[in-house]
Order: C-alpha cells, then structure tokens, then sequence
C-alpha cells in the first residue's frame, strides 16, 4: 500500500457507525483504508483507538488519519500526546480546511454525536482537499514539533 493513498481511521463504540459512512466514502473515491478498529458497537476504550491510530501518523507509516468518538475530544486529547501528531477536531468545514491550511493537520477527528453525517462528509471532502498554506504556519508548526516533552 502507498502510504501517501491510504488513511488510517479507528473508532470507538460511539463512532463505529459513522467511520463506517466515512470509509465507503474514501474508498468510492478511490483512497485505500485502512481500520485500526473498533469492529463492533461493543464498548471499549476511545484511548486505546486514539494511540493506535496516532502513532502510525506519528512513526510515519501513514501521513493521515481520521479519528471518530462521540464528542471528539478524548480521541483529540489522546492523539495530540504524540510528536508529529497534529490532530484537529473539526466540526464545520471551516475548521477543517483552516486545520489545513495553517496547521497542516495529519489528523481529522470528529465526534459522531456532534456532528451529522452529511456534515461530516463536508467535512472529510474538504479536509482532503484543502493544501497546507507552508510559510510562515510552517515556522509556527515547528515552534511546538520540534518541543519534545515540555515536563
């Protein structure tokens, strides 16, 4: 698989049906996926999900991954740990392309009871499309990359 044409995407419980809208989705427009999980609507641990699928954005196995639980923020605050992780939860098309556009997301993260399916079509379409603006966002993103751990 070309890293560069495939996304790697993970859920929890609460997200597992619209990864699944969303994976038809990549795959019709012809974007390999791949699923870290979860299989069911069972409950299991969001973090467990968030660190599978950001480490494989952070090792640089996959360049991008998407990221659904029910509001967004624990797969968020689970996925920015990691270095080289710009994980951006999005919940309108503007956040998404701006996570883009100046913050180079690698990471789309959606909370499937925020927002709708439609919606989050919008949103995933847009996040695709919308190019990295470089520059000086560039120089803003290296200022925390390059960090480490800060404590």
């Amino acid at each position: 698989n070309n890293k560069n044409n495939t996304i790697i995407i993970g859920s929890d419980h609460a997200g597992f049906h619209l990864k699944n809208i969303i994976k038809k989705y990549l795959t019709d427009l012809g974007i390999n996926v791949e699923d870290a999980g979860a299989h069911t609507e069972e409950s299991v641990d969001y973090s467990d999900f968030g660190i599978s699928v950001a480490s494989m954005v952070a090792s640089g196995k996959f360049e991008r991954g998407i990221l659904i639980c029910g509001t967004g923020l624990g797969m968020s605050m689970a996925a920015n740990r990691f270095s080289n992780v710009r994980a951006a939860l999005c919940n309108g098309i503007f956040s998404a392309e701006m996570s883009r556009r100046h913050n180079n997301s690698n990471i789309l993260v959606m909370g499937s009871r925020v927002t709708g399916e439609g919606v989050a079509l919008e949103i995933v379409k847009h996040w695709l499309e919308t190019p990295f603006d470089g520059g000086r966002h560039q120089m803003r993103i290296e200022k925390f990359n390059n960090m480490g751990k800060c404590i």
